[in-house]
């Protein structure tokens, strides 16, 4: 990562720390205030912290307990009937604490969370205590809302706001990390809030409610539904993550039986997955696109004799069509979605039919097959350059160009074989 790249990034943890000290220093300063009410939202966020097991990489919210806990300690005005008087500097403090305790298991076992997510998680949080608690402790709220169904509304208007900053400073971190566009990425977080964010937004109001009518007692029992909501998550990447397992050892079908090179299915998934990302496709297409990618060459099982190296991209257009379209129907017959089949199967076509992931799929493919098939230290500028010169009939030429910036971005080196 560039030194310009890292700039956001830099600046985001910068922020997020600097605020931390600022909080902790204020709360150790001047004490907390109605102590009971701290104890128990941070011991709520500790053990949302401790949920985290057997969370998998990737996942948007690994601790979203602790996430709706945060959020309904930020938007907390009143505790049984009284008016609570935190501010949001020991919002901040109590969340970064609680934080910080249920995470030392994690960071014992070499799983804890990472710099940037304990960014977004701080900048959140204290966003909504920002937007909350001057306001509240003002009586503005009082004088112009009350407690009846407006403050409700208020309440959920700024878990909106709260939600949008988040998803902001996620692709921006992303954006600068990868160097993908901030746009898709920004989409992508957006619909990703849909998901486990939506339960923690709506956990996050139904607390910060309840607290302010039945007093600290309703945490543990508006708190079971999120957990029951995150079990299922829990289940569901599972699910997902035997289903793609089953399909990269489908695809290493053509390795084993010695039909194309060890790695050659892996390599042409991930570049098409990063081409597809520049490209701005969605989370959900670049999943399909992905699955395509790795399948790509099932067709070569029906072939009697392999095709040297598993180099297809040097083979005759018909014979390529052939291929694809068997190797389509051995996707169907395995279960996989039909977007997937019809992706192989549309991988040889002329590229100004396909879909834009079949595009991707075969110049990808080519590339792969013409760098491993050059010799020299050149070989990747080789195969590019031939892929630009293909551009005309083969290969759509934004595709080779999103592939050549991805290329670039990764020092024009390959994943190595196996």
């Amino acid at each position: 990562m560039t030194v310009r790249a890292a700039a956001p990034v830099l600046v985001t943890h910068a922020l997020a720390w600097a605020l931390t000290a600022w909080a902790l220093v204020a709360t150790l300063r001047g004490g907390l205030t109605e102590p009971r009410t701290a104890a128990a939202f941070g011991a709520l966020i500790v053990v949302g912290e401790l949920a985290r097991w057997g969370a998998r990489d990737g996942e948007r919210d690994p601790a979203p307990l602790a996430s709706a806990g945060a959020l309904a300690y930020a938007l907390l005005g009143q505790s049984a009937g009284h008016a609570t008087r935190h501010g949001a500097l020991q919002v901040i403090a109590v969340v970064v604490a609680a934080m910080l305790l249920g995470s030392v298991p994690h960071v014992a076992a070499g799983r804890g969370p990472s710099p940037d997510e304990t960014a977004r998680r701080v900048l959140t949080v204290a966003f909504a205590a920002v937007c909350f608690q001057p306001l509240h402790n003002a009586g503005l709220l009082d004088d112009r809302v009350g407690y009846g169904p407006w403050f409700a509304l208020v309440l959920l208007l700024l878990l909106v706001l709260t939600a949008l900053c988040d998803a902001v400073v996620a692709a921006l971190l992303l954006c600068a990390r990868t160097r993908y566009p901030f746009g898709p990425l920004l989409r992508d977080e957006l619909r990703g809030l849909l998901g486990i964010g939506s339960a923690v937004c709506a956990t996050g109001t139904v607390i910060a409610l309840a607290v302010a009518v039945a007093g600290l007692w309703a945490l543990p029992v508006f708190c079971v539904p999120l957990l029951l909501t995150q079990l299922a998550f829990r289940r569901y990447a599972a699910v997902r993550t035997t289903y793609r397992q089953t399909i990269t050892s489908l695809a290493r079908a053509t390795e084993i039986a010695g039909y194309t090179k060890p790695g050659h299915a892996r390599r042409v998934a991930e570049l098409s997955r990063a081409v597809g990302r520049e490209l701005g496709l969605s989370e959900s297409e670049l999943t399909v696109l992905e699955h395509a990618a790795l399948m790509h060459d099932i067709g070569q099982l029906s072939l009697l004799d392999p095709v040297p190296a598993g180099a297809t991209a040097a083979l005759p257009a018909a014979e390529q069509r052939r291929i694809a379209l068997l190797g389509g129907a051995v996707v169907r017959q395995t279960g996989v979605p039909a977007d997937v089949a019809l992706i192989v199967e549309r991988q040889a076509d002329p590229y100004r039919e396909q879909p834009l992931a079949a595009r991707i799929i075969r110049a990808v493919n080519a590339y792969d097959d013409l760098a491993e098939g050059t010799a020299g230290p050149g070989s990747p500028l080789n195969a590019l350059e031939q892929l630009r010169l293909g551009t005309g009939r083969d290969y759509h030429p934004h595709v080779v160009e999103s592939l050549a910036r991805v290329l670039a971005r990764g020092c024009l080196t390959r994943v190595p074989p196996g």
